[in-house]
């Protein structure tokens, strides 16, 4: 197999130069999301806040993010990365210096409300950085973009409070903080356009027939499609839930329904609108040429359900599992401890998308779920009689292979349909909001021990699903604007 290497120095090809403009696009939209956290003793106290309104301010924050990435990939594919990376950090900063102006809590819930849009900044270079880089290299290259990019939350954590307390102090010190993160963005987003570009140059950039759903190629995968819908909508309901009187309390029991409506309105509008995407492939079906199976869109859903959907639980829980297991940890040091696992994307997402072009697309997904399933199982046996550096190594065990399967399912995401990368990899992507929400929901039922083992077993009915993965091959084919046919390699 041809080399993976990268030279990540060399400014003169411009496939580095796009990759290090869009994971740090990306890290910027991370740094936005994320700097809510940080500063919730500055802002709790500046609103007088309860801790009700709080944890309705972080569920508002993610609330948008799952729709959003399924709209942002649509956008995408439809009008090229470059002017919707932009357009995006610039409409983020420009709502990050509305929320850092906000006089009021129902304020800041809008526009936090709002800014779960910047969410979704990830699907938009996939497609990017997919279009620049060949397929024996975008495993590795869509790994740097992932893990790079993804430290913005671990980097949030950090510069945030310092940029509040130290620099500007004062009681509007968590403004200007906020307003910075925000100020930079709509720089670089104009920088970004500038500078980056949607495809090599002599390169087509393909383009979906239509609009407002994934092109699939079979009555079976049609409703297959739809299906995978719903697991969406369920979790939105679940966050209206948790804002019910059942739950937070925020939302009175009339305004809760009119929410559920809501949802099962927008479901039966994007039914509407995958229908009428592939209302011709239904009555005609669709060209041998053109064909691809849906399953592998799905597989690559549920993979990054069980991998990025645990991250995102589990570091919610991990530092409170610390604390509570290991009495002598201060605050601070269990939180250090929980963070770690966040922090291992910086290498393990790139090793596992040089896993997966190095070795081949499922099989190196099944070893890496295994290690994921493994690593969990592990977890689940901590105990306050554990040594302490060994329940470290156990997390840090796990958190490789975790990463390393987010950097597997993203290494493949774009060699399943060219002129559909940016909606494939936003309902990947949404799905593993999905598996974030579902597992803390799960988490709130029952003890941390048995949570890691509902996510061993999830893992492991996951790997089944891989074995139905069929590795990419051969040629890729996509229709041109006139009709014609163009073969994309993808050895």
């Amino acid at each position: 197999m041809s080399s993976v290497k990268l030279n990540l120095l060399d400014l003169s090809q411009p496939s580095i130069r796009i990759l290090h403009l869009s994971w740090f696009a990306f890290f910027l939209t991370f740094m936005i999301w994320f700097n809510l956290a940080p500063l919730k003793p500055l802002i709790m106290e500046a609103f007088a806040m309860t801790d009700a309104q709080w944890k309705a301010l972080l569920i508002m924050n993610i609330a948008l993010t799952i729709p959003a990435r399924i709209v942002i990939g649509i956008l995408v594919d439809k009008f090229g990365p470059r002017a919707i990376y932009s357009g995006l950090l610039i409409a983020s900063g420009l709502l990050c210096l509305a929320f850092a102006s906000a006089q009021s809590f129902e304020q800041l819930a809008l526009f936090r409300f709002l800014l779960g849009f910047v969410g979704a900044g990830f699907v938009i270079g996939i497609r990017l950085v997919g279009e620049w880089f060949p397929a024996r290299q975008v495993g590795l290259a869509e790994g740097i973009y992932g893990g790079w990019g993804n430290f913005g939350a671990a980097a949030a954590a950090f510069l945030v409070p310092l940029l509040a307390l130290t620099l500007f102090g004062g009681e509007l010190g968590w403004r200007y903080a906020i307003g910075t993160t925000g100020v930079f963005a709509i720089i670089f987003g104009g920088f970004f356009y500038y500078a980056a570009r949607n495809t090599p140059k002599g390169s087509t950039y393909f383009k979906p027939k239509k609009s407002g759903g994934l092109e699939v190629t079979s009555k079976k995968d049609f409703w297959f499609y739809v299906a995978m819908n719903v697991p969406m909508y369920v979790v939105l309901a679940i966050l209206a839930w948790k804002l019910s009187p059942h739950e937070l309390g925020l939302l009175s029991y009339a305004t809760s329904y009119v929410l559920y409506g809501v949802l099962l309105a927008l479901f039966l509008f994007q039914f509407s609108q995958i229908y009428r995407v592939n209302k011709d492939m239904l009555k005609n079906g669709a060209p041998q040429h053109d064909k691809y199976e849906f399953k592998q869109v799905a597989i690559l859903n549920w993979a990054y359900f069980v991998t990025f959907g645990s991250e995102l639980a589990v570091v919610s829980v991990l530092p409170a599992f610390f604390l509570e297991t290991f009495t002598d940890l201060s605050l601070a040091q269990a939180s250090m401890l929980g963070g770690s696992f966040a922090i291992m994307n910086l290498v393990a997402r790139p090793g596992g998308g040089w896993f997966s072009d190095r070795f081949g697309r499922r099989r190196s997904m099944s070893i890496i779920l295994a290690g994921v399933a493994v690593g969990y199982l592990l977890m689940s046996q901590i105990t306050a009689t554990w040594p302490l550096v060994f329940a470290f190594a156990a997390v840090i065990i796990c958190s490789l292979f975790v990463q390393a399967g987010c950097g597997a399912v993203f290494a493949m995401v774009p060699l399943v349909k060219r002129r559909m990368t940016g909606q494939i990899a936003g309902m990947t992507g949404a799905y593993g909001n999905v598996g974030g929400v579902t597992f803390l929901t799960v988490y709130s039922f029952m003890d941390i021990g048995t949570f890691f083992l509902i996510i061993t077993a999830t893992a492991i009915t996951v790997l089944g699903f891989v074995q139905l993965l069929k590795e990419p091959q051969g040629h890729m084919t996509e229709v041109m604007a006139d009709g014609s046919v163009q073969q994309i390699e993808l050895t």
